[in-house]
């Protein structure tokens, strides 16, 4: 009789049996896991630390949605580091027949002679982000460069520059790792779109 051999092609992980009650009772599933996540986060870390070596690097993290990001990305940063958060306030309106975004940032940053590394969990139009690279270097920084977890393709209205990307997405709603739903969710391990 022959003996079986041994396949040593890595198992697809399962979710559990209650961890898919769940998602189903919420309505969501897993599209990054936070092995995942966890995985993406050090790859780009290590992209930074080769780019940026010999350099302080100023984080700039824009708030709510990149906490658990930008946390999990300078803890693994061997670069000198200065970490920064922003909140960015947007009001619309309209200028005679012309819609109006005005986009503010509090507080205010010292760009001048700094190498800045802007931090988001979520590139979606891009208009926020944009106009906050344009803001740094209209303030004489050394160098500007983006980091985002996820990039939804299919939302882009402008193009910023894409430097450190995380993975590229289109068409879900996603939550989880920071990213909210109707204020909830934000504390998921993990990254998940409605269903």
């Amino acid at each position: 009789m022959k003996a079986k051999k041994k396949s040593h092609a890595p198992r697809k992980k399962r979710s559990s049996p209650a961890r898919r009650r769940m998602q189903a009772q919420n309505g969501f599933r897993v599209v990054h896991s936070s092995q995942q996540i966890q995985k993406r986060v050090r790859e780009l870390a290590g992209k930074i630390n080769r780019d940026y070596q010999g350099k302080t690097l100023y984080v700039v993290g824009v708030l709510e949605n990149c906490f658990l990001f930008m946390a999990d990305l300078v803890r693994a940063l061997k670069v000198p580091t200065v970490c920064i958060f922003l909140k960015a306030e947007v009001h619309e309106g309209r200028a005679g027949d012309a819609p109006v975004h005005e986009i503010m940032y509090t507080p205010q940053v010292d760009a001048a002679g700094k190498d800045i590394l802007l931090v988001d969990a979520i590139l979606q139009s891009g208009l926020t982000l944009d106009h906050l690279y344009r803001y740094m270097l209209a303030h004489n920084a050394s160098s500007v460069r983006t980091a985002t977890l996820i990039e939804k393709t299919d939302e882009r209205k402008v193009d910023v520059p894409t430097d450190y990307v995380g993975f590229r997405n289109k068409g879900k709603f996603l939550m989880g790792y920071g990213l909210a739903y109707e204020g909830r969710y934000r504390n998921l391990p993990y990254i998940a779109a409605l269903n």
